[in-house]
């Protein structure tokens, strides 16, 4: 007999109204995404009286998530950057110096006074007064040397040491360097990652091209200047003591320091060791705040070590002055009052609001490794993606309609339950892709149309065998139940090895191909969903009613 519980009845319902309630904010996109960004830019700081009205535009306690429209759909930034890694060979070598400096000196009855010389940025030259124990010297230097972490150079150390007359030359070994070169892109991809996402643009594409290359594509952005103001910005912060301080710009500085300009004092220029005592790098958490005079500022929080060196240094330095640098121009140089044992502090300057709050952005993020090179940028205008909008509207329109009047006319009124169950398809799609943030591109456009026919395949394999059973003289109630229960396992098993086709897309593929999968996969679960359990809830519903004696399928 056909019957489906109560509590089965209401389930199946109540999944159908979430799934329209959830897709309800993509009808009024324009609407939702103002009141979103206005929300998000009220958290931050900008609680404005636009910003309150923009935000009430959509009620808080309605769904909110939208689908994001991809690169060709909304226009935005393309942009392809190449890392320029030989900058982090200098970094590194510059950071070696103290160690080497340190290691040395503690062998100086035999190596004699140490002095750095002027050498090339990827290595570092030390001469020795002693060239007797210049063996000695080479066997501390090695001693420093760490093994490489990859499975390409394993078993080699990261430095070459050797000598040419009375100086130690130490450089990175060629091991190293591709190392090096491959997780600098790395780290690079993940940063530019993280602070195009944390500033809330919608579901960029960041993608390695090739061995130093890294593909940035970002919806919705007005310009691709904008995203490289963003990008390019290399946000590193360090700490460094202060040699001296003045107004040439052209003063040499000295052997292992680097001048400086200020940030705030037009014309002052700082003198500073190039070796910084902490690094950005070591920066746990960076918020906007205000000072002590109700200027914006940003504070800081050091990582375990990072505390204990910036303690370490503060204590055994009070008096003298500490720059705190940022891409290279001294923010400034206050003087050491006292010992700071938290590893936490207080960036001032010259900032408006919203400028502390980017630079708290790109703290957070971290530095980039290295320089970007972008050798290809592209603004997409919102033109093509209006078109490309409307041509998959146009498209999904015409399959859907034409679907509906086929199963209109094949089936009668069983159709029309199939053409219900459609429309509740199409809407749980959006609603899911809403829930998880999915982006909506061209192919995904062409995954739902897809998923149009693909969705009353299942009911037609229904009602075909409801069609067979009646010719076998069962009742029609029997007849409804025996058809469903029948084509369960075609459904199944065809849908089942399209759904796995949709998660191989979405493993292997990336960008577009992903979009596509997405669709497909959500389509195929959403029609299984109607098929089985919202079309034979609405025949058993007219069944009960109607208690037909005999039916036409």
């Amino acid at each position: 007999m056909l019957h489906i519980d109560t509590w089965k009845r209401v389930l199946i319902w109540a999944v159908c109204a979430a799934g329209l309630l959830l897709a309800l904010p993509n009808v009024f996109y324009n609407r939702v995404e103002q009141s979103n960004d206005a929300r998000a830019a009220i958290e931050l700081g900008a609680d404005t009286p636009e910003n309150q009205a923009i935000a009430g535009q959509w009620p808080g306690w309605m769904p909110s998530s939208l689908v994001n429209l991809g690169l060709d759909l909304r226009g935005g930034a393309h942009l392809l950057a190449e890392v320029n890694v030989e900058d982090v060979y200098a970094s590194r070598m510059e950071a070696m110096w103290p160690e080497i400096r340190d290691a040395l000196r503690d062998e100086r009855a035999t190596v004699g006074t140490i002095r750095r010389q002027p050498s090339a940025s990827e290595e570092v030259r030390v001469r020795i007064s002693q060239p007797d124990g210049m063996s000695r010297a080479l066997e501390v230097v090695r001693d420093l040397s760490r093994p490489i972490q990859s499975l390409t150079g394993a078993g080699a150390s990261d430095i070459e040491v050797r000598a040419e007359g009375d100086e130690v030359v130490v450089t990175l070994s060629e091991a190293e360097k591709l190392a090096s070169d491959d997780r600098t892109v790395r780290q690079a991809l993940e940063i530019v990652r993280r602070r195009i996402d944390e500033v809330g643009t919608r579901e960029p594409t960041i993608q390695r091209q090739g061995s130093d290359r890294i593909l940035i594509q970002v919806p919705g952005i007005g310009s691709a200047s904008e995203l490289k103001d963003l990008i390019g910005t290399t946000a590193q912060l360090s700490f460094h003591p202060v040699v001296g301080r003045g107004t040439d710009a052209e003063a040499n500085a000295g052997i292992g320091n680097k001048l400086l300009p200020s940030m705030d004092e037009s014309g002052i220029f700082y003198e500073v060791e190039a070796a910084p005592v902490v690094t950005g790098e070591e920066l746990v958490d960076a918020q906007p705040s205000f000072d002590q005079n109700g200027r914006p500022a940003v504070t800081f929080r050091f990582n375990t070590s990072g505390a204990r060196k910036f303690g370490d240094y503060t204590r055994d330095n009070i008096g003298s002055p500490f720059a705190i640098v940022l891409d290279d121009e001294v923010i400034s140089a206050p003087v050491i009052q006292s010992h700071i044992p938290g590893g936490s502090g207080i960036i001032t300057g010259n900032f408006s609001v919203e400028e502390s709050t980017d630079l708290a952005v790109l703290l957070r993020a971290g530095a980039l490794p290295a320089g970007l090179d972008f050798l290809e940028e592209r603004t997409i205008g919102p033109e093509l993606g209006q078109d490309s909008i409307e041509a998959g509207r146009i498209a999904t329109m015409v399959a859907f309609a034409a679907v509906l009047v086929y199963m209109a006319l094949s089936y009668g009124l069983f159709g029309i339950f199939a053409n219900v169950a459609l429309i509740l398809n199409i809407g749980i799609i959006f609603g899911l892709l809403s829930l998880i943030g999915a982006t909506l591109t061209l192919p995904g456009i062409a995954g739902i149309v897809l998923t149009v026919g693909m969705a009353v395949d299942a009911n037609v394999l229904v009602f075909e065998r409801i069609r067979e059973e009646l010719k076998t003289a069962k009742g029609p109630a029997r007849a409804i139940e025996l058809g469903y229960e029948k084509a369960l396992s075609a459904i199944l098993d065809a849908n089942i090895t399209t759904f796995i086709t949709a998660v191989i897309l979405f493993a292997m593929g990336s960008g577009p191909v992903r979009g596509f999968a997405i669709t497909l996969g959500l389509g195929i679960v959403t029609s299984v969903f109607t098929a089985i359990f919202v079309t034979r809830l609405m025949v058993v519903m007219w069944f009960e009613r109607r208690r037909p004696k005999t039916i036409e399928v």
